[in-house]
């Protein structure tokens, strides 16, 4: 089987359930919380093990009971934890997580902990997986210059990289040339070209101008509106799913749409095909409360498709 390498971290989610999500200064009452593993990374290596994908994570976590956690449910999915780095100097990280109870979205505040620490000595530690992988899947919560030469590595070893830029932040110019597949949602593509990313002249003139900086496939995602594909030959909308329950939680449905789409582009699908798998995995998880525990099994996305 062809493996997946993501590099990225984990955080203990602390989630908040409201019936909105509070302006700035407002205080709202809610009605329930809970506390559950997190982090993009994290979140993705999980539903890719859950979709039937062999998945190695290079991360780093804190010596404690937030850490103790992560561990434990890498074992129970199945991900390879030969390079998650239990460190002694630093607390796991965790995540602030505010949903509103009635439509499902989200904002989000992350204090990377550990994970925030990870160096380049840690990737040249992890660079043989790297190379022996895929697909290298990486996001920008780890900091941005280890981000940037663990992707440098893979490129040079000819490993398909997906950039999943969340939270956006500014790239070196030389990065974008080593993207293979850039998958922004349309808040953070518009922090890419400088202007709103909403209407299908926007999408187009969005993607033109990301696929001049050298990137070679854009993957913007739409929520409900489903996704928006191009590249240099041809562009097109994917739909989302028409979904028989009701989504409850988007937390971590970006996360489970990378990971659908690494599983997809490893079995051979094409691009249409790998965007319609990473829809169904996507679409999924947000109809079930939490990150890591909402990503659907193959059973499940085979299901749907």
């Amino acid at each position: 089987m062809t493996s997946i390498c993501i590099l990225g971290i984990y955080v203990a989610d602390l989630v908040f359930f409201a019936d909105k999500i509070p302006s700035h200064g407002e205080s709202v009452l809610g009605q329930e919380h809970v506390i559950g593993p997190g982090g993009k990374g994290s979140n993705q290596s999980v539903a890719v093990a859950k979709a039937g994908g062999k998945i190695n994570f290079i991360s780093k976590i804190g010596n404690d009971p937030y850490g103790e956690i992560a561990i434990q449910m890498y074992k129970e999915s199945n991900v390879d934890t030969s390079n998650v780095i239990i460190s002694k100097d630093y607390k796991t990280g965790v995540a602030g997580i505010l949903v509103n109870k009635q439509t499902g979205e989200n904002a989000i505040t992350v204090v990377p902990g550990a994970a925030g620490k990870i160096t380049k000595e840690d990737i040249d530690q992890a660079s043989d997986t790297i190379k022996k992988s895929s697909i290298f899947l990486t996001q920008l919560e780890a900091p941005i210059e280890v981000v940037e030469y663990a992707i440098e590595i893979a490129n040079t070893n000819k490993v398909t990289t997906i950039l999943n830029p969340g939270p956006a932040a500014k790239l070196q110019d030389k990065t974008f040339k080593l993207i293979d597949y850039f998958t922004p949602n349309e808040t953070e593509a518009s922090f890419y070209v400088n202007h709103k990313v909403e209407t299908q002249e926007e999408l187009k003139k969005a993607t033109t101008q990301l696929l001049n900086r050298g990137i070679r496939n854009i993957i913007i995602t739409l929520g409900d509106k489903g996704v928006y594909f191009a590249n240099n030959n041809e562009s097109f909308m994917v739909d989302a799913f028409d979904l028989k329950d009701k989504v409850v939680d988007t937390t971590g449905a970006g996360d489970a749409f990378n990971a659908g789409l690494a599983v997809a582009l490893t079995e051979g699908k094409n691009i249409k095909e790998a965007i319609k798998f990473a829809n169904a995995v996507g679409g999924l998880s947000a109809t079930k409360i939490g990150t890591a525990k909402s990503m659907p099994r193959r059973e499940e996305i085979d299901n749907l498709l």
